[in-house]
């Protein structure tokens, strides 16, 4: 089962209490998918709120020739669907595991009946749902409103992870192939090959395979800010 860590990844701090974390678990439903298996189908109705606690996933749609196109990499622990329960439709996309992973499952009529008697927890639950909200909405106005080398400056500072030598250096590891991260940023892959070189010419990063060195990351955000 999840613990204070991964519920905390979840939901925010401050962490849950020992009666909160009991109550979770006793509903949760830990199940393993193998990597390329399917977590659920995108027209299959959704009956629990479902997250990865272990592992790397995708969300996205098969193409008509049977590729899986990548729309939002999810790394546990994190949410891969949290609001089609509540409303009784379908999944929106479809997940999919992108290595061996633990997925747990929280069904819906279990969490109504927790909300009912643990009023903390509940407000907790709702407020991860409206920063996922903000988040896509986030994610949204970017593709509406900013240019390629914006969009592509602000998907590296949401996965760069500092290093301990310097907090404006460090790694972005891309876990899905190039066209798969084009296609999230709405542009070809050849658009971002020229971004990395451009990107790379400015002395922001280098890249190294499918790991990418950031040698600036205040600039990148410069970029992403539109400045």
């Amino acid at each position: 089962m999840p613990d204070a860590h991964a519920w905390s990844e979840l939901l925010g701090d401050p962490a849950l209490g020992a009666q909160e974390l009991s109550a979770l678990n006793a509903i949760a439903q830990a199940r393993f998918v193998p990597q390329g298996g399917v977590v659920f189908a995108q027209h299959e109705v959704a009956r629990a709120l479902v997250f990865v606690r272990e592992g790397d996933a995708a969300l996205g749609c098969a193409t008509q020739d049977g590729q899986f196109r990548i729309e939002r990499p999810v790394h546990g622990p994190g949410w891969l669907d949290q609001s089609s329960a509540w409303i009784d439709v379908a999944h929106p996309a479809e997940a999919r595991a992108m290595s061996p992973l633990v997925v747990v499952e929280l069904p819906r009529e279990d969490v109504q009946a927790l909300m009912l008697t643990q009023p903390m927890l509940a407000a907790r639950l709702v407020a991860g749902l409206a920063r996922e909200v903000h988040a896509l909405a986030l994610c949204t106005h970017g593709l509406m409103h900013k240019d390629a080398p914006a969009r592509f400056a602000q998907w590296l500072v949401a996965r760069f992870q500092p290093s301990v030598e310097s907090a404006n250096r460090g790694l972005v590891k891309m876990g899905e192939r190039k066209r798969d991260i084009a296609s999230q940023l709405a542009i070809t892959p050849e658009t971002l090959s020229r971004l990395m070189r451009s990107f790379t010419r400015q002395g922001l990063l280098v890249v190294a395979g499918y790991t990418v060195h950031v040698a600036d990351v205040d600039g990148l955000r410069r970029i992403a800010q539109g400045n």
